[in-house]
């Protein structure tokens, strides 16, 4: 099917509203998001249905920067666990984006429904999403929003594939990247450090997915007040920048050291020695027969219901579009200071608390290098929070974290986007 016309010089040639309606009958709202509104729709004349993403411009830059950003994104991209785009109109007021209409559940719900889930199972969703993030990084497309929100089944058929959506974040990758966006649990540590990233903040999404869907947990999570969404993201972002996370027991106990390795590979704080998508595909876990089939279905539910249910986490698991300007940080007396700067979660307004961060240790603190180390600012460091508890020490992914210099303080500027 053709796209309609869009183009993004300086003399436009918008598309009338009735064009949309005469191709397409829009139903209901499913849902608003951040950036638009989510629509079924059923061509007039196949009777097929479709997802409509509409866009109003009025709602400002950063929406009609999200929609344009989506449409050079999926024009690039074809394959069959991403969604794709169909047709694109463009009227003064609006985007509306045409997209393949997945009904198959979440992965969550998809769980939750089987009767056996093995690590077997989720071998098979993470190596579909992996075969995806590959194609995409070999387009030098980098997604930056992955997370298990964005992983639908395409049908309710038992063997659908998994698809990825919502590419509104996605950027091609020309040079690393120094705009911090994503969603909070979800961000990797040269991210949060402020630091200049690519592709590999990819990884480190898929390996946070696979921890929770072998164990239900999230690696990182603060128990805060519902609404204390600073200090929730100051705690959380301590312990993502020193990759403070455990293969707990009794969570951990039956899962293969196959999965482990994979899921330690994948989080590596520095993204030079992270495996790549291509190479997360190879490891014996994902290609070969090291996934367990011992039915952990029992364990992985309870956790799930217990940590994704709750509001609390619903209300955690926003996503980060605009960050806040880091105020030039004070000089340390330490010549080890970490290059990793602090972050911020959401933009609010108001001022913002302090916000320490911790400098990993051994290896993974390495400061990263060339063009990745430029975009930090300035070195910031402090006392880590205190580590979970768990049954082993040895279980303890990166080792312990040293004491490090004050903190800087974060401001309330709004990070241009």
């Amino acid at each position: 099917m053709p796209f309609s016309c869009l183009t993004f010089g300086d003399k436009k040639d918008y598309n009338n509203l009735a064009e949309v309606t005469d191709k397409y009958d829009l139903g209901q709202i499913v849902k608003s998001e951040e950036f638009c509104e989510i629509f079924r729709a059923k061509d007039r004349n196949t009777l097929k249905m479709y997802t409509c993403k509409k866009f109003l411009k009025k709602d400002g830059r950063k929406v009609r920067k999200a929609a344009k950003n989506e449409i050079f994104i999926l024009k690039m991209v074809k394959h069959p666990n991403i969604l794709q785009l169909v047709d694109v109109f463009e009227t003064r007021k609006e985007y509306f984006l045409f997209l393949e209409l997945a009904t198959g559940r979440e992965v969550f719900d998809w769980i939750l429904d089987q009767g056996y889930y093995s690590e077997r199972d989720t071998s098979n969703v993470i190596r579909q999403v992996m075969e995806a993030v590959a194609y995409l990084h070999s387009l030098h497309i980098v997604h930056r929003n992955l997370k298990l929100e964005n992983l639908v089944y395409y049908n309710r058929l038992k063997h659908s594939k998994i698809v990825i959506s919502d590419f509104h974040l996605a950027k091609l990758e020309n040079g690393l990247i120094k705009e911090p966006c994503g969603t909070p649990e979800y961000l990797a540590p040269e991210v949060v450090g402020r630091q200049r990233y690519g592709r590999p903040v990819d990884c480190w999404a898929l390996g946070v997915i696979m921890y929770i869907l072998l164990s239900g947990n999230p690696p990182f999570y603060d128990e805060t007040d519902d609404d204390d969404y600073e200090n929730h993201d100051k705690n959380l972002f301590r312990k993502i920048l020193a990759g403070d996370y455990e293969f707990d027991s009794p969570y951990w106990d039956d899962i293969s050291d196959s999965a482990k390795s994979l899921v330690a590979r994948m989080m590596e704080v520095d993204q030079d020695q992270r495996l790549t998508a291509q190479e997360a595909i190879n490891h014996e876990w994902i290609s070969g027969n090291a996934a367990s089939d011992k039915n952990i279905k029992d364990g992985v539910c309870a956790q799930i219901e217990k940590n994704f249910a709750k509001a609390k986490w619903k209300k955690a698991v926003r996503v980060t579009t605009i960050m806040k300007r880091l105020r030039a940080p004070e000089q340390s007396d330490s010549a080890g200071a970490s290059p990793a700067a602090a972050a911020t979660g959401p933009a609010v307004s108001g001022p913002a608390n302090p916000l320490p961060t911790a400098e990993p240790s051994g290896d993974k603190g390495a400061p990263l290098t060339q063009a990745e180390g430029s975009g930090a600012v300035g070195g910031v460091s402090a006392e880590p929070s205190a580590a979970p508890q768990s049954a082993d020490p040895s279980l303890r992914c990166n080792g312990e974290t040293p004491a490090a210099p004050p903190s800087t303080a974060v401001t309330s500027d709004e990070q241009n986007g």
